[in-house]
């Protein structure tokens, strides 16, 4: 749905480790992250690699979104995501939202 929508994407797979979504972030430098869980198990990494791109000074720089069929905007806010989307269609208009909010062009 991105790509259809003129975004370039970067997937980086499945059982995706902290480390490598901070190292892609440095060397993508990405205006946005997408994150998504299938089950509950799953979720609690979406927090760890917010945390971990506070820690490297990457924060600021990327927004994050998650999503997934466990996922919720409640849990969303608690993890510190920038948005939240049901499924992949409203991750492309909430994409579009935040580049409105920030200023950018699609």
């Amino acid at each position: 749905m991105l790509e259809g929508a003129g975004c370039v994407v970067i997937d980086l797979g499945v059982d995706v480790s902290v480390d490598k979504f901070v190292a892609a972030v440095q060397a993508h430098k990405p205006q946005f992250l997408g994150l998504s869980a299938l089950l509950t198990t799953t979720m609690p990494q979406m927090g760890q690699i917010i945390k971990a791109l506070e820690q490297e000074g990457l924060r600021r720089e990327v927004k994050v979104l998650v999503g997934g069929a466990p996922v919720t905007q409640k849990f969303a806010d608690q993890i510190g995501a920038d948005g939240y989307a049901s499924d992949a269609g409203t991750a492309v208009d909430r994409i579009k939202q935040l580049l409105v909010e920030t200023s950018e062009v699609f």
